[in-house]
């Protein structure tokens, strides 16, 4: 759905979402059952995010005749996940675009300052290519806004740049649109705001922690 503020933002909320997202959240759920849950999230905002996609048509033979059908030229996706919580969503996408190229970013957030710092870029060809950045939380925006950053600088093009989260805060689209308004946005909850520490409220908590249960 469209977001009737932010022409960019598609939330995808539909009642499957809605349902695995409240049980990620709960403080209850382990490290398996959470990581299990991002990779069905990631499954059901790939298949949103992949409408955009273009088909060619192609001729086949089914058991009764032959028709033209039409397929996906997934040679032509790149999947960026953003070190190291993006790591969980890989699965899911690659999943419905098993032939696509796999770059990473790595970014981490300043304890003090809160802005990311890169430690790591391995992109691969993007140029006349769909891109699919995934990254669970988008926050402040400011690692998201870095990574397209660095994607464009590796020559992908906006409109082709697809930035796939679990949960926004309105600060980050707000940050993330504002750097880079020709992206596409999709993700399965808008929460309300960032509280002081840059974490988004209700949220989820940090998900790179809660997927692999690190303090």
């Amino acid at each position: 759905m469209k977001h009737e503020k932010w022409e960019q933002l598609r939330v995808v909320d539909h009642p499957l979402t809605k349902h695995k997202l409240s049980i990620m959240r709960d403080t209850q759920t382990g490290p398996k059952e959470f990581r299990e849950l991002l990779y069905e999230l990631t499954l059901l905002l790939a298949y949103e995010a992949t409408y955009c996609l273009k088909t060619h048509e192609v001729q086949i033979e089914t058991p009764i005749c032959r028709m033209v059908g039409e397929k996906i030229e997934d040679k032509d996706v790149a999947i960026v996940p953003i070190l190291r919580a993006g790591l969980g969503m890989f699965e899911g996408v690659l999943t419905l675009l098993p032939n696509a190229s796999v770059g990473y970013i790595g970014l981490y957030r300043d304890a003090v300052t809160h802005l990311p710092i890169e430690y790591y870029c391995k992109i691969p060809v993007v140029r006349e290519k769909d891109v699919f950045i995934l990254d669970p939380m988008l926050a402040t925006g400011q690692s998201a806004a870095r990574a397209v950053d660095m994607i464009k600088r590796a020559g992908g093009t906006g409109e082709r740049i697809f930035f796939l989260s679990i949960i926004s805060a309105p600060e980050g689209i707000e940050e993330l649109i504002s750097k880079h308004p020709d992206v596409n946005i999709f993700t399965a909850a808008l929460d309300e705001r960032l509280n002081e520490n840059d974490y988004i409220v209700p949220g989820l908590g940090d998900a790179g922690d809660r997927l692999y249960k690190t303090p």
